[in-house]
């Protein structure tokens, strides 16, 4: 039962990842926010090939899932995902450079600190300090996400800033879980843990998706609106 719940996480966020950010970049044109939601379903698909293969520490899938591991960890549902949503919250529409710039810094975080994997954070002070950074770029970005949440709260849509609310804070559950607290009644593989972990990440991309659209129509109606085309305060 266990697997079969694995199972249907990973294949959930792998359709959140490549189904949402396909419509990040089509709809929106937002690359940031598309690219990354289909790095996320990158990560998803390597590591469901890398199971059924055996999960076998020798592989090259176990490198890659590692690296596309770090790389979300570090900069993609960090700085990514911060820049990406300042869109919708700020109007702020980075330069090709800007977005280049972030997936470049985000392949460079990912193939640095993917070596920290595995290690004993009792034993390897820089292991240790690696996860400590994984924790508070995640709270620092959970702090942006609540003024995203309260954006869509004024903004009316009231439903979605409560999912966005449960799901960042499930997240950060997840984040904070993952290096330090691992689960005692959890198996060697923490199968139990990365069901929760992949269920999680797979419903922050659809919220998160569902919430930017709520925000992107607001801001289209509100641009719209007789006030503001006459050049009234909105």
């Amino acid at each position: 039962m266990k697997d079969v719940l694995f199972l249907l996480a990973d294949l959930w966020m792998i359709f959140a990842g490549y189904f949402c950010g396909w419509l990040f970049i089509r709809r929106y044109g937002n690359y940031l926010l598309g690219l990354e939601w289909m790095v996320v379903a990158t990560s998803g698909t390597n590591f469901l090939l890398w199971s059924l293969a055996g999960a076998r520490s020798d592989s090259v899938l176990y490198d890659v899932a590692y690296f596309l591991d770090a790389f979300s960890r570090s900069v993609g549902i960090t700085l990514i995902l911060v820049l990406g949503l300042m869109r919708v919250t700020h109007r702020y529409k980075p330069s090709l450079g800007v977005d280049i710039g972030a997936f470049a810094l985000a392949i460079v975080g990912g193939l640095f600190l993917r070596s920290f994997h595995g290690a004993d954070l009792h034993t390897d002070r820089a292991a240790f300090w690696v996860a400590v950074f994984y924790v508070v770029v995640n709270l620092l970005t959970t702090v942006f996400l609540a003024y995203f949440a309260l954006r869509l709260w004024k903004a009316g849509a009231r439903w979605l800033a409560i999912w966005t609310g449960l799901v960042t804070a499930a997240g950060t559950t997840i984040a904070v879980t993952y290096d330090f607290f691992p689960l005692p009644f959890d198996d060697a593989n923490r199968t139990i843990f990365y069901t929760a972990a992949l269920a999680t990440w797979g419903t922050q991309g659809f919220v998160y998706f569902r919430a930017y659209r709520a925000l992107h129509a607001h801001n289209a109606a509100v641009d719209a609106s007789p006030a503001r085309a006459a050049g009234a305060p909105a």
